[in-house]
């Protein structure tokens, strides 16, 4: 999420026509999180006092974005690539493929454009993917305007609270990555980031799992949620710089201690290059400036037989 410095005019006709999906498709698309036969819990209380702000589009040289009703960017898309990442976090997201190999459930929190949810439906073919979102508008956006596919075995779309979510005991030691990206109308976020939230995040961690949160370096919650990631996973916690945009991603470990040759992780990072498109070689670097190991891009003679550990 960033600041769009100067947003076009809403497109009308964009707004109607992702409003147009009806009521009864949406409620079709939700997949039941609890039991049928605790059907009291499926009607939480955040989803039926939750307050939305409308959804709006704008368009820039051939990228669209989503906005929540401000200025503040949730998503973009470039319309030539739609499942391709556009914006450096989000990418930077994915980080977690220098540690894993795509596991059997991966899940966001928080669906925005569907940009990780996309990305990781196309390229995993052996994945299931969840993607967890309280505002309707913000699926039927993703459905109309963002070309997220239709739910079938390996995709799903819940329109639930992700504190709910996370507190379902089926999810529990089921979830091999986990990414959060919750934020609200004004770039104010997570919304949700208590240690009891992140102690339950982890109780959805497979071992090994890896969790990814996106948030931003200069606000006052960085400390904070740092801090209560710091309570949950320890020091398996890293914060990699601040990009431009102003994000920092943060990886959080779980499962047994982690001890990996720097060359493996660089090997491992051209694989990812070639495969995904993706900018890994940056990730080596913004590790390497995180755990102060020598910065360099290529695997010179000062890291050699060096390990990273976490």
């Amino acid at each position: 999420m960033t600041l769009f410095n100067k947003r076009m005019p809403v497109q009308a006709l964009a707004l109607q026509r992702a409003r147009r999906i009806t009521q009864q498709s949406l409620t079709e698309e939700r997949r039941p999180v609890f039991n049928k036969q605790d059907t009291k819990i499926q009607h939480n209380s955040g989803l039926n006092k939750a307050c939305f702000m409308p959804v709006t589009f704008s368009e820039k040289f051939g990228v669209r974005y989503l906005h929540f009703g401000t200025e503040w960017i949730q998503g973009a898309m470039r319309l030539k690539n739609p499942f391709d990442i556009e914006f450096e976090y989000v990418r930077q997201m994915m980080a977690w493929l220098l540690f894993l190999r795509p596991p059997r459930r991966i899940v966001q929190l928080g669906l925005g454009v569907a940009a990780l949810t996309k990305f990781c439906y196309k390229y995993f073919p052996h994945s299931h993917i969840d993607a967890v979102e309280l505002n309707p508008e913000v699926i039927v956006a993703a459905r109309s305007m963002f070309e997220l596919p239709p739910d079938d075995q390996r995709l799903h779309v819940l329109q639930i609270n992700a504190w709910d979510f996370v507190n379902d005991c089926t999810n529990h030691g089921t979830i091999g990555v986990m990414q959060i990206d919750l934020y609200d109308q004004n770039g104010y976020g997570p919304t949700l980031d208590s240690i009891a939230f992140y102690r339950r995040c982890l109780a959805c961690l497979r071992n090994p799992a890896i969790l990814t949160v996106n948030l931003f370096g200069e606000h006052l919650n960085f400390a904070r949620n740092m801090h209560h990631l710091r309570v949950v996973f320890g020091t398996r916690v890293i914060a990699l710089p601040k990009l431009y945009e102003g994000n920092r991603v943060v990886l959080a470990f779980s499962g047994p201690a982690l001890s990996i040759d720097w060359s493996f992780l660089v090997n491992r990072a051209q694989v990812i290059e070639k495969t995904y498109r993706l900018s890994a070689s940056n990730w080596i670097d913004a590790l390497q400036m995180t755990t102060n190991a020598p910065h360099h891009r290529t695997l010179p003679n000062s890291l050699i037989g060096q390990r990273f550990m976490i």
